[in-house]
């Protein structure tokens, strides 16, 4: 767990860009993952290294009993407008870093457990609307199909694309 934006902000000479649940992270199931997080520093002064202590850099946090995994980790590094993606080889990451750099992280989702085409279409919707996935991922997900330009579950179109 990181630790918090404004200790880290106060301690050392960096800013958080961006911090928010990872949007999708959260494998699919009759009981979807926890969502992972998202967020970008950028180095304000002066040189940083840094590390990673992360698993799942290959594979996602395990669905269970038909679930499907969560997202795995990612690190990105943006520099001079280049990105550069550090290989998950190690734990023992030391990456240099210069004022003006940004780190983005997605850390994973938890896997979900049961059938992704049993969960409760209203649960689903309401996780559209809060912006945990969007419209094409509660079809593909989850096969619940929202009306074209509003937040409503189409049931027809639902129930035939959870049929097969």
């Amino acid at each position: 767990k990181p630790p918090p934006v404004e200790f880290m902000e106060r301690a050392s000479p960096v800013l958080y860009r961006h911090y928010a649940l990872r949007e999708g992270s959260g494998g699919a199931g009759k009981h979807r993952g926890g969502f992972g997080l998202a967020y970008e520093v950028e180095i304000l002064r002066g040189d940083a290294r840094a590390s990673f202590v992360m698993d799942h850099g290959r594979f996602g946090p395990q669905g269970a009993l038909g679930g499907k995994d969560g997202a795995v980790n990612t690190v990105t590094v943006f520099r001079n407008g280049e990105e550069h993606v550090p290989p998950h080889l190690s734990k023992e990451q030391d990456i240099a870093l210069k004022a003006g750099d940004r780190v983005r992280v997605g850390t994973p989702g938890g896997g979900g457990y049961g059938d992704p085409l049993q969960r409760d279409a209203d649960l689903v919707l309401r996780d559209v609307a809060l912006g945990y996935y969007t419209s094409e991922e509660a079809t593909e997900k989850f096969g619940v199909v929202l009306s074209a330009g509003e937040l409503a579950i189409d049931q027809m179109a639902t129930d035939k694309q959870r049929v097969g």
